[in-house]
Protein backbone atom coordinates (compact mmCIF):
# COMPACT_ATOMS: atom_id res chain seq x y z
CA UNK A 1 0.00 0.00 0.00
CA UNK A 2 1.18 3.05 -0.89
CA UNK A 3 0.51 4.76 2.71
CA UNK A 4 3.25 2.14 4.26
CA UNK A 5 5.61 3.32 1.05
CA UNK A 6 5.00 6.55 2.41
CA UNK A 7 5.84 5.71 6.33
CA UNK A 8 9.06 3.79 5.69
CA UNK A 9 10.12 6.52 3.73
CA UNK A 10 9.74 9.07 6.29
CA UNK A 11 11.20 7.06 8.75
CA UNK A 12 14.23 6.61 6.46
CA UNK A 13 14.29 10.59 5.66
CA UNK A 14 14.89 11.06 9.44
CA UNK A 15 16.73 8.51 10.30
CA UNK A 16 19.83 9.30 7.63
CA UNK A 17 19.48 13.15 8.30
CA UNK A 18 20.18 12.01 12.13
CA UNK A 19 22.96 9.77 11.38
CA UNK A 20 23.82 9.34 7.80
CA UNK A 21 24.69 5.73 8.39
CA UNK A 22 23.06 3.63 5.79
CA UNK A 23 23.37 0.27 6.14
CA UNK A 24 22.27 0.04 9.96
CA UNK A 25 19.45 2.83 9.78
CA UNK A 26 18.13 0.86 6.90
CA UNK A 27 18.42 -2.60 8.57
CA UNK A 28 16.66 -1.34 11.88
CA UNK A 29 13.45 0.82 10.09
CA UNK A 30 13.21 -2.55 7.31
CA UNK A 31 13.09 -4.74 10.49
CA UNK A 32 10.90 -2.86 12.39
CA UNK A 33 8.32 -2.19 9.65
CA UNK A 34 8.29 -5.69 8.39
CA UNK A 35 6.80 -6.34 12.01
CA UNK A 36 4.75 -3.78 12.71
CA UNK A 37 3.05 -4.37 9.55
CA UNK A 38 2.24 -8.02 9.99
CA UNK A 39 1.68 -7.91 13.67
CA UNK A 40 -1.21 -5.37 12.69
CA UNK A 41 -2.72 -7.38 9.91
CA UNK A 42 -2.29 -11.14 12.33
CA UNK A 43 -1.45 -12.80 9.23
CA UNK A 44 2.20 -13.83 7.59
CA UNK A 45 1.63 -15.60 3.71
CA UNK A 46 0.42 -13.38 1.17
CA UNK A 47 0.61 -10.48 3.49
CA UNK A 48 4.78 -11.06 4.04
CA UNK A 49 5.21 -10.65 0.11
CA UNK A 50 2.95 -7.58 0.13
CA UNK A 51 4.99 -6.03 3.26
CA UNK A 52 8.42 -6.33 2.09
CA UNK A 53 7.69 -5.50 -1.56
CA UNK A 54 6.46 -1.99 0.41
CA UNK A 55 9.33 -1.63 2.84
CA UNK A 56 11.79 -2.62 -0.16
CA UNK A 57 10.22 0.71 -1.98
CA UNK A 58 10.14 2.69 0.60
CA UNK A 59 13.70 2.23 1.89
CA UNK A 60 15.27 2.88 -1.48
CA UNK A 61 12.54 5.90 -2.27
CA UNK A 62 14.00 8.03 1.28
CA UNK A 63 17.15 7.23 0.74
CA UNK A 64 17.09 8.58 -2.67
CA UNK A 65 15.36 11.43 -1.76
CA UNK A 66 18.54 12.06 0.84
CA UNK A 67 21.22 11.64 -1.50
CA UNK A 68 22.24 8.48 0.43
CA UNK A 69 23.92 5.35 -1.17
CA UNK A 70 21.27 2.94 -2.87
CA UNK A 71 23.46 -0.06 -2.76
CA UNK A 72 23.97 0.12 1.04
CA UNK A 73 20.09 0.70 1.43
CA UNK A 74 19.40 -2.21 -0.48
CA UNK A 75 21.75 -4.36 1.47
CA UNK A 76 20.58 -3.32 5.07
CA UNK A 77 17.24 -3.89 3.28
CA UNK A 78 17.67 -6.93 2.83
CA UNK A 79 19.25 -7.79 6.09
CA UNK A 80 16.50 -5.83 7.51
CA UNK A 81 13.23 -7.77 6.06
CA UNK A 82 15.27 -11.18 7.04
CA UNK A 83 15.07 -9.96 10.54
CA UNK A 84 11.83 -8.74 10.55
CA UNK A 85 10.50 -11.83 8.49
CA UNK A 86 12.23 -14.16 11.50
CA UNK A 87 10.57 -12.35 14.20
CA UNK A 88 6.90 -12.64 13.08
CA UNK A 89 7.69 -16.29 11.76
CA UNK A 90 7.47 -15.85 8.17
CA UNK A 91 9.10 -17.79 5.15
CA UNK A 92 12.40 -16.30 4.49
CA UNK A 93 12.80 -17.20 0.70
CA UNK A 94 9.49 -15.59 0.26
CA UNK A 95 10.73 -12.59 1.61
CA UNK A 96 14.14 -12.43 0.09
CA UNK A 97 12.78 -12.91 -3.48
CA UNK A 98 10.31 -10.24 -3.27
CA UNK A 99 12.61 -7.73 -1.42
CA UNK A 100 15.23 -7.77 -3.74
CA UNK A 101 13.27 -7.77 -6.72
CA UNK A 102 11.58 -4.47 -5.22
CA UNK A 103 14.62 -3.37 -4.32
CA UNK A 104 16.25 -3.21 -7.53
CA UNK A 105 13.11 -2.14 -9.12
CA UNK A 106 12.94 1.01 -7.09
CA UNK A 107 16.46 1.64 -7.85
CA UNK A 108 15.67 1.56 -11.76
CA UNK A 109 12.97 4.39 -10.91
CA UNK A 110 14.72 6.52 -8.93
CA UNK A 111 17.58 6.27 -11.74
CA UNK A 112 20.11 4.90 -9.68
CA UNK A 113 22.27 1.94 -10.43
CA UNK A 114 20.74 -1.43 -10.88
CA UNK A 115 23.99 -2.94 -11.32
CA UNK A 116 25.19 -1.85 -7.18
CA UNK A 117 21.89 -2.44 -5.96
CA UNK A 118 21.77 -5.76 -6.74
CA UNK A 119 25.73 -6.70 -5.64
CA UNK A 120 25.08 -5.12 -2.30
CA UNK A 121 21.38 -6.89 -1.78
CA UNK A 122 23.01 -10.01 -2.66
CA UNK A 123 25.60 -9.31 -0.23
CA UNK A 124 22.95 -8.49 2.40
CA UNK A 125 21.27 -11.65 1.74
CA UNK A 126 23.81 -13.77 2.60
CA UNK A 127 24.97 -12.31 5.54
CA UNK A 128 21.41 -12.17 6.42
CA UNK A 129 20.12 -15.41 6.31
CA UNK A 130 23.45 -16.49 7.61
CA UNK A 131 22.00 -14.62 11.04
CA UNK A 132 18.30 -16.13 10.64
CA UNK A 133 19.10 -19.47 10.13
CA UNK A 134 18.13 -19.53 6.66
CA UNK A 135 19.64 -22.14 4.57
CA UNK A 136 22.47 -19.73 2.26
CA UNK A 137 22.19 -21.46 -0.86
CA UNK A 138 18.52 -21.37 -1.54
CA UNK A 139 18.41 -18.12 -0.47
CA UNK A 140 21.52 -16.98 -2.83
CA UNK A 141 19.35 -18.50 -5.78
CA UNK A 142 15.59 -16.47 -4.40
CA UNK A 143 17.66 -13.21 -4.35
CA UNK A 144 19.38 -13.53 -8.02
CA UNK A 145 15.64 -14.84 -8.98
CA UNK A 146 14.31 -11.56 -7.69
CA UNK A 147 16.60 -9.19 -9.22
CA UNK A 148 16.48 -10.44 -12.69
CA UNK A 149 12.57 -10.22 -11.94
CA UNK A 150 13.09 -6.64 -11.02
CA UNK A 151 14.26 -5.18 -13.91
CA UNK A 152 12.95 -7.23 -16.61
CA UNK A 153 15.12 -9.62 -18.56
CA UNK A 154 13.38 -9.59 -22.16
CA UNK A 155 14.17 -7.02 -25.07
CA UNK A 156 17.64 -5.30 -25.92
CA UNK A 157 17.11 -2.73 -23.78
CA UNK A 158 16.63 -5.35 -20.64
CA UNK A 159 18.69 -7.14 -21.47
CA UNK A 160 21.82 -5.03 -20.93
CA UNK A 161 19.97 -4.21 -17.67
CA UNK A 162 19.96 -7.61 -17.06
CA UNK A 163 23.70 -8.15 -17.60
CA UNK A 164 24.37 -5.18 -15.48
CA UNK A 165 22.56 -6.91 -12.95
CA UNK A 166 24.52 -10.12 -13.20
CA UNK A 167 27.33 -8.89 -12.90
CA UNK A 168 26.27 -7.53 -9.75
CA UNK A 169 24.90 -10.66 -8.25
CA UNK A 170 28.03 -12.33 -9.38
CA UNK A 171 30.59 -9.86 -7.56
CA UNK A 172 28.31 -9.66 -4.35
CA UNK A 173 28.19 -13.04 -3.69
CA UNK A 174 32.20 -13.72 -4.64
CA UNK A 175 32.70 -10.97 -1.77
CA UNK A 176 31.15 -12.82 0.82
CA UNK A 177 31.77 -16.30 0.32
CA UNK A 178 28.42 -17.17 -1.70
CA UNK A 179 27.57 -19.85 -3.91
CA UNK A 180 28.29 -19.02 -7.41
CA UNK A 181 26.18 -22.09 -9.20
CA UNK A 182 23.63 -20.61 -6.93
CA UNK A 183 23.34 -17.31 -8.55
CA UNK A 184 23.45 -18.55 -11.91
CA UNK A 185 20.59 -20.97 -10.77
CA UNK A 186 18.56 -18.30 -9.55
CA UNK A 187 19.36 -15.52 -12.25
CA UNK A 188 18.03 -17.56 -15.15
CA UNK A 189 15.34 -19.01 -13.65
CA UNK A 190 14.30 -15.56 -13.06
CA UNK A 191 14.87 -14.73 -16.67
CA UNK A 192 12.31 -17.49 -17.96
CA UNK A 193 9.79 -16.10 -15.00
CA UNK A 194 9.87 -13.08 -16.67
CA UNK A 195 8.63 -14.46 -19.97
CA UNK A 196 5.35 -15.67 -21.54
CA UNK A 197 6.71 -18.20 -23.82
CA UNK A 198 9.52 -19.32 -25.09
CA UNK A 199 10.25 -17.09 -28.24
CA UNK A 200 13.31 -16.22 -30.28
CA UNK A 201 13.55 -12.87 -28.11
CA UNK A 202 13.23 -15.57 -25.04
CA UNK A 203 16.10 -17.68 -25.55
CA UNK A 204 18.46 -15.03 -26.70
CA UNK A 205 18.31 -13.31 -23.43
CA UNK A 206 18.38 -16.45 -21.99
CA UNK A 207 21.98 -17.58 -24.01
CA UNK A 208 23.04 -14.17 -23.10
CA UNK A 209 22.55 -13.97 -19.35
CA UNK A 210 24.13 -17.80 -19.49
CA UNK A 211 27.34 -15.89 -21.22
CA UNK A 212 27.29 -12.86 -18.89
CA UNK A 213 27.27 -15.46 -15.51
CA UNK A 214 30.45 -16.93 -17.13
CA UNK A 215 31.93 -13.91 -18.11
CA UNK A 216 31.32 -12.48 -14.46
CA UNK A 217 32.15 -15.44 -12.87
CA UNK A 218 35.32 -15.54 -14.02
CA UNK A 219 36.57 -12.14 -13.72
CA UNK A 220 35.87 -12.67 -9.92
CA UNK A 221 38.19 -16.03 -10.07
CA UNK A 222 34.97 -18.33 -9.54
CA UNK A 223 34.26 -21.89 -11.07
CA UNK A 224 33.26 -21.11 -14.51
CA UNK A 225 31.79 -24.76 -14.29
CA UNK A 226 29.70 -24.78 -11.06
CA UNK A 227 28.12 -21.65 -12.40
CA UNK A 228 27.25 -22.23 -15.44
CA UNK A 229 25.89 -25.46 -14.65
CA UNK A 230 24.11 -23.52 -11.97
CA UNK A 231 22.60 -21.18 -15.28
CA UNK A 232 20.95 -24.42 -17.31
CA UNK A 233 19.38 -26.14 -14.01
CA UNK A 234 17.84 -22.39 -13.40
CA UNK A 235 16.90 -22.45 -17.50
CA UNK A 236 15.10 -26.13 -16.50
CA UNK A 237 13.28 -24.37 -13.19
CA UNK A 238 12.41 -22.14 -15.18
CA UNK A 239 11.10 -23.30 -18.11
CA UNK A 240 9.02 -26.04 -16.63
CA UNK A 241 7.40 -23.66 -14.04
CA UNK A 242 6.04 -21.13 -16.96
CA UNK A 243 5.14 -24.47 -19.04
CA UNK A 244 7.46 -24.23 -21.86
CA UNK A 245 9.85 -26.72 -23.42
CA UNK A 246 13.00 -26.90 -20.65
CA UNK A 247 15.36 -28.99 -22.87
CA UNK A 248 15.52 -26.07 -25.51
CA UNK A 249 15.59 -23.34 -22.25
CA UNK A 250 18.72 -25.70 -21.62
CA UNK A 251 20.39 -25.75 -24.86
CA UNK A 252 19.76 -22.03 -25.12
CA UNK A 253 21.76 -21.67 -21.74
CA UNK A 254 24.04 -24.26 -22.49
CA UNK A 255 25.22 -22.37 -25.55
CA UNK A 256 25.45 -18.76 -24.35
CA UNK A 257 27.75 -20.28 -21.26
CA UNK A 258 29.85 -22.11 -24.21
CA UNK A 259 30.16 -19.17 -26.16
CA UNK A 260 31.40 -16.88 -23.31
CA UNK A 261 33.80 -19.69 -22.48
CA UNK A 262 35.29 -19.59 -26.01
CA UNK A 263 36.14 -16.04 -25.68
CA UNK A 264 37.99 -16.79 -22.38
CA UNK A 265 40.52 -20.32 -23.77
CA UNK A 266 40.10 -23.64 -24.40
CA UNK A 267 40.49 -24.60 -21.22
CA UNK A 268 37.03 -22.58 -19.88
CA UNK A 269 35.40 -24.34 -23.25
CA UNK A 270 36.70 -28.19 -22.02
CA UNK A 271 35.19 -27.22 -18.39
CA UNK A 272 32.19 -25.64 -19.00
CA UNK A 273 31.52 -28.30 -21.72
CA UNK A 274 31.76 -31.20 -19.06
CA UNK A 275 29.63 -28.97 -17.09
CA UNK A 276 26.32 -28.12 -19.13
CA UNK A 277 26.17 -30.99 -21.33
CA UNK A 278 24.60 -34.59 -20.49
CA UNK A 279 21.59 -35.05 -18.13
CA UNK A 280 20.93 -32.30 -16.07
CA UNK A 281 18.00 -31.93 -13.62
CA UNK A 282 16.63 -35.11 -16.04
CA UNK A 283 16.70 -33.36 -18.97
CA UNK A 284 19.06 -33.82 -21.45
CA UNK A 285 20.72 -31.04 -22.85
CA UNK A 286 23.19 -30.41 -25.66
CA UNK A 287 24.17 -26.87 -26.99
CA UNK A 288 23.06 -26.61 -30.64
CA UNK A 289 27.25 -25.19 -31.89
CA UNK A 290 30.03 -26.54 -30.61
CA UNK A 291 32.42 -23.48 -29.23
CA UNK A 292 36.14 -23.59 -29.55
CA UNK A 293 38.88 -20.56 -28.27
Amino acid sequence: MQAVVDKVKGTVVGALKGTGEVVNAVTETAAGSVVTILKSTGSVGKALTEAVADVASGVIQGTSQVGGDLGQAAKGGVIGVLRGTKEVGGEALDAVGSTVQNLVKSTADVGGDVGAAARQAMEGTIEGASSVGAKGVDAVASAASGAIQGVGGIGKAATATTAEVTRGLIQGAASVGGDLGAVGKGTLAGVLRGAKDLSGQTTDAVAATAGGIVTATQSVGGDIGAAAKGAVEGAIQGAKEIGVDAAEAASAAATGALKAAGDIGTAAVEQVQRATTGVISGVKVVAKAPFTA
